[in-house]
């Protein structure tokens, strides 16, 4: 019942993926940790991570911003590494790793409500300070590296950087196909992968691609504004749920 459960989780959460570019892993680790376990739910869902990433890509390619993406590698990928090896460091301590995601999805979400529902924008928005530009790049490798889940902190420099909605969410993909690949292989290296895990990453395959097509349909067809609510939405329940874990 459980991993039924991780499945619908998963296409439910991987439409918002499809619609936005990012979100779906977030969405979706809350309720998988507390569904099927980190040991499951941090490959299985970095490996979806990285075949969403494939199918964006595929589609938008020419639209990828080769600058930002080489700008956000050169950050990303040794904080990536870094938080990988605070995740192994503190194999033992899941509740207070939940607690960490917790945190950080609350204030996401948090921040996301505000903006969507109080903030008014007026005219072009400030470009961020390169101090705060930077920084939210290395805190997104840092936590993509323990959650698999950096993309909301990746969203504040990329939004500063990148206008057009196509370059942004092209980019964005390309990123994680890099990031997620990196990973995986050190997940290979570290023995995290069993014959049963790659079980249910193979029956988790389809199930991302029907709502990956879905999300990508209601992407060029839907108002975006009202799926990024949903998504904060979810994300405060999400957050919250880690800490009655």
């Amino acid at each position: 019942m459980e991993y039924l459960l991780f499945y619908l989780t998963i296409f439910l959460t991987h439409i918002i993926q499809g619609i936005t570019g990012f979100a779906g892993t977030l969405l979706a680790m809350p309720l998988s940790l507390r569904l099927v376990g980190m040991g499951t739910a941090v490959p299985v869902l970095n490996g979806l991570g990285l075949a969403s990433g494939i199918y964006v890509w595929l589609g938008n390619r020419k639209w990828v911003d080769r600058h930002e993406l080489i700008r956000a590698l050169v950050v990303m990928i040794p904080a990536m590494l870094l938080g990988a090896a605070l995740r192994s460091l503190l194999a033992g301590e899941q509740r207070t790793l939940y607690y960490i995601l917790g945190g950080i999805v609350l204030a996401l979400a948090i921040k996301g409500i505000i903006e969507t529902f109080l903030i008014r924008s007026d005219g072009k928005p400030k470009r961020l300070p390169p101090v705060l530009a930077y920084g939210s790049l290395a805190l997104a490798g840092i936590v993509h590296g323990l959650f698999v889940c950096g993309g909301p902190l990746l969203i504040i420099y990329l939004a500063d950087r990148l206008r057009q909605k196509e370059a942004f969410r092209a980019t964005l993909s390309t990123i994680w196909i890099f990031l997620n690949g990196i990973l995986l292989i050190t997940q290979i290296i570290a023995g995290d992968w069993t014959l049963r895990l790659l079980g249910v990453q193979l029956t988790a395959l389809p199930v991302l691609f029907l709502a990956m097509a879905i999300g990508s349909l209601l992407y060029r067809k839907m108002n975006q504004r009202l799926f990024m609510i949903i998504t904060y939405i979810l994300l405060l329940f999400s957050g919250i749920s880690l800490f009655l874990k």
